[in-house]
């Protein structure tokens, strides 16, 4: 159960970005990712949702959602183009193995592949037991 959750949030992401708006190019960049990480992909979902009524901008103005579901856990992709932002998330599982590094170099990846002007890390130890925490 232990593992290493990371999360990002970019912003300054340009909306013009076919990332942001093409569930397909999405889809392309989180496999290869995944994949050159070193991690075993087992399953995928990507959803790209409708304009709320109203929002200006039209149908250039939705964002995707996209979920590639690992044998280590799982990586997690959300688009704003409207805001120029896009959060990310990276959580493997060290059964077996630590899988941190391939973490570390899965959430890398993702990070350049938006060019963010600005970015905003989090990282989270999951499941330490009591006698194994700082």
């Amino acid at each position: 159960m232990q593992g290493l959750h990371l999360t990002a949030d970019l912003r300054g992401v340009h909306a013009e970005l076919p990332l942001m708006r093409e569930p397909a190019a999405l889809r392309e960049l989180c496999l290869n990712a995944v994949l050159e990480a070193g991690l075993g992909a087992v399953a995928e979902l990507f959803h790209r949702f409708a304009p709320l009524p109203g929002q200006a901008g039209g149908a250039d103005q939705s964002g995707i959602t996209g979920v590639v579901l690992l044998a280590e856990s799982h990586l997690a992709v959300h688009t704003w183009p409207e805001l120029g932002g896009v959060t990310l998330d990276v959580y493997v599982c060290n059964l077996g193995a630590d899988n941190s590094a391939r973490a570390q170099a899965l959430m890398q990846r993702m990070i350049s592949a938006f060019s963010p002007a600005q970015v905003q890390r989090q990282v989270l130890q999951r499941g330490l037991t009591p006698e194994a925490q700082p």
